[in-house]
């Protein structure tokens, strides 16, 4: 994608987005609700059409050719699709002749589908029977019945209980290490800090920020981070003397977390008094690059 926009009226959704995935990685979209992910993800299988800019998908011009990208691409929405009527078996037999799996494969490919989704002893189930996290990773096989190049994931495991979410991060991350091209939007960043090869931060459509977790590290947050509690005045006055220092800082609830604690100057620390140290995290990132609150 390249110099990217999309408006719906006096909207703009995707405002000049530059994405590149390189081949056999996972690219993490990361951002919260309203960056424009789910949007970004329309554009790139033909759904919506940009309003300008260019779009290439497996080489494919997007959405002039995007029959032809979509047939070598797996697609898994945010929202549940699934036919409720049918089993499970059903559902996948029925994307791999839409996918035109040849006759011949196609049982094989529906089992292999069927074995990546962990759902072989459910095959045989209606739809509507199955568990929320069962109709997860039913939609994840789906998407790679046909054995696709690249795969899309738009929040893959959003309004899912923790353990289901693991479960389906284990899956995630099967296909990244055996070499499929993921793209995955999500705003859980310990999603993308566990999954993702690479990170890009978006935000009011824009990726501001690319790299590996460490990377964003780096050159956001550095190693560590100090935090400290107290009443509203006491918080204030930690912000005046971090900023004073040239110190980064965010609020974490009833406390500020001071960035950069390796480079805090002893006066400084001296001045704050003791605080409860801990690594900086990819949540610093985000939180430092996109706001503290969401508009």
């Amino acid at each position: 994608m390249s110099g990217v926009v999309k408006r719906f009226g006096a909207v703009t959704a995707v405002n000049g987005l530059d994405l590149t995935v390189p081949a056999g990685t996972c690219l993490g979209l990361l951002g919260p609700n309203g960056a424009g992910k789910s949007t970004t993800m329309r554009m790139l299988t033909g759904q919506a059409r940009p309003d300008e800019g260019g779009i290439r998908v497996l080489g494919y011009r997007v959405p002039a050719e995007s029959k032809h990208a979509r047939a070598q691409m797996g697609v898994v929405p945010q929202l549940d699709n699934l036919d409720a009527e049918l089993t499970a078996r059903e559902n996948l037999s029925v994307f791999a002749r839409l996918y035109r799996v040849p006759r011949a494969e196609r049982r094989d490919a529906v089992e292999a589908a069927l074995a990546i989704g962990q759902l072989a002893d459910r095959a045989d189930t209606k739809v509507g029977d199955l568990s929320g996290g069962m109709r997860r990773r039913l939609l994840i096989a789906r998407g790679l019945v046909h054995r696709p190049r690249l795969v899309l994931l738009d929040e893959p495991t959003v309004g899912l209980d923790p353990q289901v979410r693991q479960e389906l991060w284990g899956l995630i991350d099967r296909l990244r290490r055996d070499g499929t091209t993921v793209l995955m939007s999500t705003h859980y960043i310990e999603e993308a800090e566990r999954l993702a090869d690479a990170v890009a931060v978006v935000s009011k459509g824009r990726v501001i920020a690319r790299g590996t977790p460490a990377e964003l590290l780096a050159g956001h947050a550095g190693r560590s981070a100090v935090e400290y509690s107290g009443p509203p005045d006491r918080l204030t006055e930690v912000e005046r003397i971090a900023a004073a220092a040239g110190l980064s800082t965010r609020r974490t609830g009833p406390s500020v977390s001071i960035l950069r604690a390796e480079d805090m100057p002893a006066s400084v620390a001296a001045a704050l008094g003791p605080g409860t140290a801990r690594p900086a995290n990819l949540e610093d990132v985000f939180v430092t690059l996109t706001g503290e609150y969401v508009a």
